[in-house]
This record gives C-alpha cells, structure tokens and sequence, in this order.
C-alpha cells in the first residue's frame, strides 16, 4: 500500500522512501509508525458475516442482496427487456436490476416525449400556415 506524506512515500509497513531527487542516503530509509491492523473498510455483498469480522473502524455492514419487486417494478423490468414475461421474474431480485431499469425507462420516456415534442411543432406549424392562408385568401376575396 502506497502513502505520499510530503516528499516521502511509505511502502508498506516500517519502510519510507524519500521522493525527492538528490536527498541524502541516510533519509532514504527510515522506519514508519505500523499500519492500523483493520486497514480499509470492508464491505459486504449480502454473506454470511463471518466471527473474525473486525471491529471499529472497519466493521462489515451486512447489506440486503435481495429486493422484491412491486408491480410497478415488474412492468418496468419487461418494458426495458430485462425479462420477457411479468411471469418470468423472480419473487426477489437484486436492488441494482431495479435501479438500472428505472434508469432505462427513464430514459425511454425522455426520448418519447422529446418525439412527441417535435411532432407538436410540426403540427403548430401547419396549422398556423393553414390559418395564415386562410387569412390571405379571404382578404383577396374582400378586395376583388
């Protein structure tokens, strides 16, 4: 494990190296305080927590692996193509699968209203061109 403090660099456990060029040799080498025993945090995907877990700092949180969706959920999960059938889905999935095609779907109905939005132009702008041929038409009629 790698620790810039200033110009040195601590390699580990007791062993410092001076980075910068040109330092004197008897700085290159100097030992450092140990390491704390938990080191980083760990993390869980959803196992059994095992006794030698340490404690503190770097304690394991058991996170849930497993949701169950609601219908809602399912709908969504076969209108992004993650399943074929409401039927198909199992009674609990990973968190990550939902979130994913809430995301997918999200972005589906972005791109639906983003269409839905230019074939509403369009059809403002013809109805306006429509309208403003009328008006024209009619005032011809008026002066001749």
């Amino acid at each position: 494990m790698f620790l810039a403090v200033g110009s040195l660099l601590r390699l580990g456990r007791g062993v410092t190296v001076r980075c910068a060029p040109g330092a004197p040799v008897e700085a290159t080498r100097r030992p450092a305080p140990a390491l704390p025993p938990w080191g980083l945090p760990w993390y869980s995907s959803g196992a059994a927590p095992s006794n030698s877990a340490p404690k503190g700092r770097g304690e394991v949180h058991r996170v849930p692996a497993q949701h169950k969706p609601s219908q809602f959920d399912k709908e969504i999960l076969v209108w992004t193509g993650r399943f074929k059938s409401v039927e198909e889905i199992p009674p609990r999935v990973p968190p990550e699968m939902i979130d994913t095609a809430r995301n997918k779907a999200r972005v589906k109905v972005c791109y639906i209203m983003i269409g839905l939005t230019i074939i509403a132009c369009f059809a403002v702008i013809a109805s306006a061109k429509r309208e403003n041929l009328d008006f024209i038409l009619k005032a011809f009629q008026l002066i001749g």
